[in-house]
């Protein structure tokens, strides 16, 4: 009779915790069902918090209400160099920030930290901040690529371009803009700033590899 009664306790038991493992399989706790997922084109765009080049904490979703120009690059890239002797990232944001807009660089770069972000802005005198990502959490959120890698968020928070800077991929530091070159960043914020859609919302985009630190 206990035999009998040892069993039955044990099948209630067994269905007890089958019960529950599929309950919580069909309803994740909330900090499973939260999760953050990857930046998707045409979705919101993930949050996130850095440092700037000054130590100051940077979080996404405190600029909601203006276009937000997300610009990965590295210092030691040609790609890039090119870039910052043109003039091109620096312009850009110039031109639109009374519109609105708010320019980004996040350096991913492992290798480089806080300090070197601090002298780059000095050295090219930039208007904008640069954020420390040299863990990597936030590139790999992203799927940044390549330095430059380029991405634009609308004023709702939507992820709006992701791509190139240009159609032009050119890898000389000296080299000079090439004739018939798009800027797909130039055009996106002037189709944003205007209420349009972004007409080319995604690109190729082109340059030095994102230098992550080793995963965990």
């Amino acid at each position: 009779m206990k035999k009998a009664n040892c069993l039955a306790l044990f099948l209630v038991a067994a269905l007890w915790v089958g019960a529950a493992t599929y309950s919580q399989a069909q309803n994740p706790a909330p900090e499973q069902a939260d999760a953050v997922t990857s930046a998707v084109l045409g979705q919101p765009a993930p949050d996130f918090v850095l440092k700037d080049h000054e130590g100051k904490p940077a979080r996404l979703s405190d600029m909601r209400g203006k276009i937000v120009v997300l610009e990965w690059f590295n210092p030691d890239c040609p790609f890039v160099k090119r870039h910052y002797n043109l003039g091109t990232m620096k312009a850009l944001a110039d031109r639109y920030r009374e519109k609105g807009v708010v320019w980004l660089a996040v350096n991913t770069t492992h290798y480089l930290n806080q300090e070197s972000n601090k002298k780059w802005v000095k050295e090219k005198r930039l208007p904008y901040r640069v954020l420390d990502d040299s863990e990597g959490e936030v590139g790999r959120l992203y799927a940044a690529k390549t330095t430059p890698h380029m991405f634009i968020i609308d004023k709702k928070g939507t992820l709006v371009y992701a791509g190139g800077i240009d159609s032009k991929p050119v890898g000389n530091p000296d080299a000079l803009l090439a004739e018939g070159t798009v800027n797909y960043v130039d055009k996106a914020l002037s189709e944003l700033t205007s209420g349009k859609d972004v007409a080319i919302p995604k690109s190729k985009p082109y340059g030095c590899s994102v230098k992550y630190a080793p995963k965990k």
